[in-house]
């Protein structure tokens, strides 16, 4: 019988297999990176899914033309925020109606001159779909 001397411990790590997954996911970050950075597709709701009570609200409607109403009266974009500051929108929710053919530089250019004028809470009103169509 031979009796051999007791064993010690390895004293290295083998960092091999830690390096092959490394570069395995290095390669799959790489492939998949330039997917990321591209754009997507989008096609934007063209309906409302539930109605909206703007009985409690100031209703601001943009006509086709592209003229603006603050409630029933017809105000010119110069004096917007004042009309706005007179129907006191900074105390009560905006709903902004606006017709489909208006640009959305206009209508994001009304928003803005919404949030200077104090307008926090704005929504936007939209009508339901015809029946039967989706």
């Amino acid at each position: 019988m031979i009796i051999s001397a007791p064993r010690r411990p390895m004293a290295e790590i083998n960092v091999t297999p830690l390096v092959d997954v490394v570069l395995v996911l290095l390669i799959i970050f790489m492939v998949t990176a330039p997917f990321l950075q591209g754009g997507l597709e989008i096609d934007l709701p063209k309906v409302a899914t539930r109605g909206i009570d703007v009985r409690e609200g100031l209703i601001v409607s943009v006509r086709a033309d592209r003229t603006v109403a603050v409630g029933d009266r017809v105000v010119p974009i110069a004096g917007f925020e004042d009309a706005l500051a007179r129907a006191g929108a900074a105390r009560r929710p905006v709903f902004l109606k606006a017709d489909q053919k208006v640009p959305y530089g206009t209508i994001v250019d009304l928003v803005a001159r919404m949030r200077r004028a104090g307008v926090a809470a704005l929504g936007l009103v939209t009508e339901p779909p015809p029946i039967g169509k989706k």
